[in-house]
């Protein structure tokens, strides 16, 4: 019997792995969507539908992520290292996680989202996203190698520009009168959107590092 034939005897007949990162890649576009739409609504009733729309994309998240972590110790062949599986998983979760925080912390501190910053940031949050859910559509064949490094390019020049608009609106915040309640309220939503750029760079680095091993 060739090699070829016992792998194919250990290797699971489903792509269970790819059909699960792909529904949560699925989620980090759609949450990043969402946290747009929640920043660009002036109605607090209409925010608060958005916030739980954002608690049901994370809650789907979590139970995907949970599902990579069962079928990794269900399965003895993978489809790339079980490390850089579970990584993965994390990073997408993490995404996900980090943008429903900050739609939940706008209305928990009710604040009002319409500021050029908050926009900016949000408009950069579902570029990643959208960015994040080409690369991984990408990995089930890696035959579109260039879609991938294109997207995962992208994903680095978003966190740059997030950093910058961070930088900019906590400089406006200080420089502003408004008072040390609503100043800690608003740079903590910043920062929370900004680390949603950060997971994002986070996911590509993990893609950028299975294709290096596997394209």
């Amino acid at each position: 019997m060739g090699l070829n034939s016992i792998l194919k005897i250990f290797t699971p007949a489903n792509t269970v792995f790819f059909e699960l990162f792909e529904k949560i890649s699925d989620n980090v576009a759609k949450s990043g969507d969402l946290l747009k739409q929640l920043v660009f609504e002036p109605d607090y009733d209409k925010r608060s539908a958005i916030v739980q729309e954002l608690t049901d994309v994370e809650h789907a998240s979590d139970e995907l992520t949970h599902n990579v972590f069962t079928e990794l110790s269900r399965n003895f062949i993978t489809p790339f290292d079980r490390e850089d599986i579970h990584y993965l998983a994390a990073a997408l979760d993490d995404i996900v996680d980090y943008t429903y925080s900050a739609g939940k912390k706008i209305n928990f501190y009710k604040i009002n989202p319409n500021e050029t910053g908050f926009q900016k940031m949000a408009e950069l949050i579902e570029q990643g996203g959208q960015h994040v859910q080409t690369a991984v559509s990408e990995l089930r064949d890696m035959k579109k190698i260039r879609n991938i490094t294109e997207a995962l390019v992208k994903i680095n020049s978003i966190e740059n520009q997030a950093d910058d608009v961070f930088d900019m609106s906590i400089e406006k915040l200080f420089n502003s009168d408004i008072d040390a309640k609503e100043l800690i309220k608003r740079r903590d939503i910043y920062q929370v959107m900004e680390l949603v750029t950060d997971k994002c760079e986070d996911a590509g680095n993990v893609i950028e590092s299975i294709i290096i091993k596997y394209a």
